[in-house]
């Protein structure tokens, strides 16, 4: 019998015992940033945790549906048809997933597989799952219609573990089609079966120790959803935040970081297959909001299981030099064209050679960029940071985060943002140097941030003038940033002398006018 069935018999089992809770999907979702699909299944086969155990090989061929409305989408389920196992002999499986927060590799979600007679819908399948609530008429069923297919080759092993878990470890490799487009399906699930979530990373760190990795924070269902509307390769900007003053210290700190870092993934797992400035732009914004909240909430939370970031540093160095690329090219230099050229067509000619030198610059960033992401231990961090935010609320919290909880979320919130506007309007008092202007501006950036992701529990009475503040001043002084790191570029890509004197001089005109 094949591990579908298998699981739904397990899941069958848990709907009969009153006593056991919902049947319920966890697993870790990695992309796998630069590897020869067959290469790749040799390695995992040689691992220590693999080795010992015959993988199972599958072709699995699914069709999600939904309303023409999305009806299921919105309401954060799935529903599809597999079919597992070759035209001539083929199994059906009709499953019902329903819940997770989408904004995490880690997934844990309901989920209900039934063995079905053929190769369509069956409602009385339906009937023991939460669909009974949801639609006990049969309405919304009837106006199910195919939206897109899944296709993918499955390769897994299942590792136990002496501590009695069991992971279920899948390379799938294929390709997910919507509305006459489609797009490559290469990555690694791994599912628990037994035991603990931890057990998941363990396994996970291990191959990351020589496969790169990056977590994946969307399911096949979502992205295909995304290519069915044509919004797959858009970059992902920053969530409105949902915090309730009832949540404790650590609670809130493990909702907005979570959020903030599955930007950050996200639009690099993106920008893999997109040279779109915006993409990398919200990848960095992801990691400043990141890092940002990670020092607003670093009073309540364990220093002590904060893991390492310094395998990054090489990623964040080169994803920052492309942005001043691409803030150069696209947004900084444009504005002097018209100044420069003056009808000039001997100076249009440089200006344009100069964009296309830029370019050229930018493309050779953006592969080193694609080859940091393809360096295993920058997914083993990604992977760690991943792990610790899943756990930050299970870790004992620090000494400070106990004295927290004695007073509300609420007025801690206000507390910390309060703080840091002080610390802003101190360092206004020194803005006559470079230095000076540097350390404000990135406190511009804290308020800015810390404001928006506790929005929800703050004054807006109080805040609303210091975010305006903040972002005036961010905007300012990045402005006269932008046009120093734009003349620095313009030499570094060795342009015309005369060129690079012309902004030389708007650099030391804004300067002067700052």
């Amino acid at each position: 019998m094949n591990h579908q069935l298998v699981k739904f018999e397990r899941n069958a089992m848990k709907k009969d015992d009153a006593l056991s809770p919902r049947p319920e999907e966890i697993e870790l979702k990695l992309a796998l940033p630069a590897c020869d699909p067959a290469e790749l299944e040799k390695k995992l086969a040689r691992m220590p945790g693999l080795a010992r155990n015959k993988p199972s090989h599958l072709q699995l061929h699914n069709t999600y549906y939904d309303t023409p409305e999305q009806t299921l989408r919105r309401k954060r389920m799935a529903l599809r048809l597999r079919r597992v196992g070759s035209d001539a002999k083929p199994e059906w499986l009709q499953t019902l997933k329903m819940g997770g927060t989408g904004n995490s590799a880690l997934s844990q979600r309901g989920e209900w597989e039934t063995s079905v007679p053929g190769g369509e819908l069956d409602l009385p399948a339906l009937k023991a799952t939460p669909w009974s609530d949801i639609d006990p008429d049969g309405d919304l069923f009837r106006k199910l219609v195919p939206c897109f297919v899944t296709s993918f080759d499955r390769t897994s092993w299942t590792v136990r573990k002496r501590d009695g878990s069991v992971v279920e470890v899948s390379l799938d490799v294929g390709q997910i089609v919507a509305q006459g487009k489609s797009v490559p399906i290469f990555e690694l699930e791994l599912e628990l079966l037994a035991g603990q979530p931890a057990a998941l990373f363990g396994l996970a760190q291990q191959i990351a120790r020589s496969i790169a990795v990056v977590p994946e924070t969307r399911s096949k269902a979502e992205r295909g959803y995304a290519l069915a509307e044509d919004s797959l390769n858009r970059p992902l900007r920053a969530q409105p935040p949902q915090l309730t003053a009832k949540m404790a210290p650590t609670e809130a700190a493990q909702y907005v970081l979570r959020e903030m870092f599955c930007q950050f993934t996200a639009n690099l797992n993106t920008l893999r297959h997109s040279n779109d400035p915006e993409v990398l732009h919200q990848a960095r914004v992801g990691w400043r909001r990141f890092r940002s909240a990670f020092r607003l909430f670093k009073p309540v939370l364990d220093a002590d299981t904060v893991p390492s970031r310094e395998p990054l540093e090489t990623l964040l160095t080169l994803v920052g030099e492309l942005r001043d690329l691409d803030v150069a090219r696209t947004e900084t230099l444009p504005k002097f064209t018209d100044a420069y050229i003056a009808g000039n067509a001997r100076r249009e000619e440089k200006w344009q050679a100069l964009s296309q030198a830029l370019t050229q610059a930018a493309d050779v960033q953006r592969k080193a960029v694609c080859y940091a992401l393809a360096v295993p231990s920058v997914g083993a961090a990604l992977l760690a940071i991943t792990q610790w935010l899943e756990e930050l609320t299970h870790n004992q919290e620090s000494e400070n985060a106990r004295d927290a909880l004695k007073i509300s979320l609420r007025r801690w919130a206000r507390r910390r943002i309060a703080r840091l506007h002080k610390q802003l309007t101190n360092a206004l008092q020194d803005v006559d140097t470079l230095e000076g202007q540097h350390r404000a501006r990135i406190l511009a950036k804290r308020t800015r941030y810390g404001i928006e992701a506790l929005k929800p529990l703050l004054s807006r009475r109080r805040t609303k003038p210091w975010y305006r503040q903040a972002t005036d001043l961010q905007t300012n002084i990045g402005m006269a940033r932008d046009v120093v790191q734009a003349n620095l570029l313009v030499v570094k890509v060795q342009a015309d002398h005369e060129l690079a004197e012309f902004l030389r001089g708007v650099a030391v005109g804004q300067e002067r006018s700052g």
